[in-house]
């Protein structure tokens, strides 16, 4: 009898201690968003709601690229011809197809024209070794011309040196970028060639200098070029 008791005192105070530590465990609760995330958040979803409509002709637009893309990217290396064909009868898809597009039909269509109107040239680097596809690298060079112009003159718009003499500066500012040229490399081979150069220069020089004198004074530029005339 005592022992039935003992066991019923200790499973009591067994479970009377598991509901005290129960009671003292954290309570999982759900937390809120931040105030700033909260209104980031509803911006986003009233932003694809009022946009809702545009994202399908996007997709389908995509769709159009990335197809396009593929066929360029020519990973069977096959001719120029061979992906010519290839990219022109996806453009007739892309025309065929094209009024899922909503709003973009009129670009693609733009873009389907100057596609087709300029392909006999674009499909050239597919069959000569060594031509880049893209101008990514002649811009580069371009570029890299009108950073130095801009650095030794400080003018930020159209340089008149580079129009008259572009042909030499634009080449030895993207040459010296690359390779630092000694006195035996910068002396010219051919002294004709050279001397040709020179007088293509001066040419365009004095055609420009005529022009800025007629800009400073028309009438007597023109009066000028009149008593020759008679002469």
């Amino acid at each position: 009898m005592m022992g039935v008791l003992r066991w019923r005192l200790a499973v009591s105070a067994c479970t009377t201690a598991s509901r005290r530590s129960a009671t003292r465990l954290p309570v999982c609760r759900k937390k809120r968003l931040p105030p700033a995330l909260k209104q980031l958040h509803q911006l986003l979803t009233k932003g694809l709601q009022a946009t809702a409509t545009l994202w399908p002709p996007l997709q389908n637009a995509y769709r159009f690229l990335d197809q396009a893309k593929a066929i360029l990217a020519n990973p069977e290396q096959d001719t120029g011809q061979h992906v010519r064909e290839r990219y022109l009868a996806h453009l007739a898809q892309m025309r065929g197809e094209i009024a899922p597009l909503g709003p973009l039909e009129e670009a693609f269509e733009h873009f389907c024209h100057q596609s087709s109107t300029f392909a006999i040239g674009l499909f050239q680097c597919y069959d000569v070794a060594g031509l880049p596809r893209t101008n990514n690298e002649l811009e580069h060079c371009f570029g890299v011309a009108r950073v130095h112009e801009r650095r030794a003159t400080g003018r930020r718009g159209a340089i008149p040196g580079v129009v008259v003499r572009g042909s030499v500066r634009v080449m030895a500012a993207v040459t010296s970028k690359q390779q630092v040229f000694s006195l035996e490399e910068l002396r010219p081979k051919d002294y004709q060639r050279w001397r040709d150069l020179r007088r293509q220069l001066q040419q365009r020089e004095e055609t420009r200098r005529q022009q800025w004198r007629f800009r400073k004074d028309p009438a007597a530029y023109l009066a000028a070029i009149e008593a020759r005339l008679l002469q």
